[in-house]
């Protein structure tokens, strides 16, 4: 077969999205193309022949129609679709009730091989517990769907095969105490990180050229440690009115839609987070390695469907935001960005360091947010006190605070997914890497082109 080429840069498309706009037409299909590439070696564990593999076959196309089925009963639950078209007919032919959804999901559960009697070597093992918890996570949130009520933690755990931990408020207090070091002065500390924040906006009229630089630099440094899909591409577009701040909603055949929200001011610093985690190595790279290496090249059917609540968002959440360290190692990305951005938006580049010396310190209240929402799940408090912890705590301005209660009313538990699938995924890669670049990469590619879980990572 035909070693496979590195594409070339991708036609990036910048507009202004209306309603009528979101949907992506004419989207080019390359899934013949992609047929004819040559697997990687270093990206799939090696396959023992000595025992058959047991055909999951059939387990793998229930699972879709399943997918497919939840979806008429949660707009939201399927991010993406590219399978057989056949498929989501059926599933809207049909139009299953809840009860028999969760009835043909626990039968398929049942027919799937008990741990370690797949045969086929590891990569098989990893399909099964993929299906298999995958399976459950879509019966919890039948449940959920019905009326079954869950703590946020046993969501979490349901859902996301992941329970995050607990922080008191000292622990999170003593992280403000050293910004307040940093961002000396009166009032309050969240009034004054928004001040010193303002200096670093992003000018409307620069975004093009800055998310442009932001993406060619993230897809290079990604390009080579990874070989990725010929014709890959994404086309980006600007909305308002949204809970978060960027997605990328994959189309399938190696092809993605990444929206930018721009409802509130977009920090110099967002520029490199989104390109990396919404594009290299992020989601669109995860996305298309998935379709690639296990639908195109294995004829796994399973990686056709993205059930948003499941298991694989805290792969597809901890590896894009950890890409980010992967891209841009250590003082890389300050660099990078005095040299280049700072430039490019207008803004003093003397003041980069400061700047990432306060941002990077506000990031180790990640998991404040995670508190905020926990209690607010949990009925413990209403959403003006959760606005209020998260302004406090994750110093937020009101109005992003209150986006963010926005988020968490919409996708409740999911938060888990950005800050402990982070930890988790940099804990994986780096154990199994160590201190080798090259090794961690092969083992972050790896990563991205396997069922993995998140159990299976610790």
């Amino acid at each position: 077969m035909p070693s496979l080429r590195r594409p070339e840069a991708p036609i990036i498309s910048l507009a202004t999205a209306t309603p009528a706009r979101v949907a992506v037409a004419a989207l080019i299909a390359l899934a013949a193309l992609a047929t004819s590439c040559a697997p990687a070696e270093e990206t799939m564990p090696k396959q023992e022949a000595a025992t058959p593999a047991v055909n999951m076959d059939p387990v793998a196309e229930g699972y879709v129609k399943l997918v497919l089925a939840v979806g008429l009963h949660d707009s939201n639950y399927v991010d993406a679709y590219y399978g057989p078209e056949k498929y989501r007919t059926e599933a809207e032919a049909k139009a299953l009730p809840l009860e028999s959804i969760r009835s043909e999901a626990e039968a398929l559960i049942a027919k799937l091989p008990a741990a370690g009697e797949t045969g086929g070597g590891q990569i098989v093992e990893l399909r099964r517990s993929y299906l298999a918890t995958q399976l459950r996570a879509l019966v919890a949130h039948v449940d959920q769907l019905g009326g079954m009520k869950m703590t946020f933690d046993e969501e979490s755990k349901a859902l996301y095969d992941a329970v995050a931990p607990s922080n008191s408020d000292e622990y999170f207090q003593g992280i403000l105490n050293d910004l307040e070091k940093l961002l000396p002065g009166s009032g309050a500390l969240s009034k004054r990180l928004e001040d010193f924040k303002k200096d670093f906006i992003i000018p409307s009229d620069k975004l093009d050229t800055i998310f442009r630089a932001a993406i060619d630099a993230c897809r290079e440094r990604t390009a080579k440690h990874m070989e990725l899909p010929i014709g890959e591409n994404f086309t980006i577009e600007y909305v308002t009115d949204k809970p978060w701040s960027g997605y990328n909603w994959y189309q399938g055949h190696f092809q993605s839609l990444i929206q930018v929200n721009t409802d509130l001011p977009i920090y110099i610093d967002r520029a490199i987070d989104l390109a990396c985690h919404e594009g290299y190595p992020g989601h669109h790279v995860y996305n298309a390695l998935l379709e690639w290496r296990l639908s195109v090249e294995r004829g796994w059917v399973e990686h056709t469907v993205y059930p948003l609540y499941s298991p694989q968002s805290l792969i597809a959440e901890g590896s894009a935001n950890y890409g980010i360290e992967m891209a841009f190692p250590g003082d890389e990305r300050v660099e990078f960005e005095k040299m280049n951005l700072f430039p490019l938006a207008g803004l003093d580049s003397s003041r980069a360091a400061l700047y990432y010396d306060v941002i990077e310190k506000a990031e180790q209240l990640a998991y404040a947010g995670n508190e905020a929402a926990r209690l607010y799940l949990d009925g413990e408090i209403d959403a003006k006190a959760a606005a209020d912890r998260l302004e406090k705590y994750s110093l937020m301005e009101r109005a992003r605070a209150q986006q963010r209660v926005r988020f968490i009313e919409t996708y409740r538990a999911y938060v888990i997914n950005y800050n402990l699938g982070k930890d988790l995924v940099r804990d994986y890669v780096e154990r199994e890497g160590g201190r080798d670049t090259l090794k961690r990469w092969e083992v972050f590619t790896r990563l991205l082109s396997t069922p993995r879980l998140p159990s299976e990572l610790k």
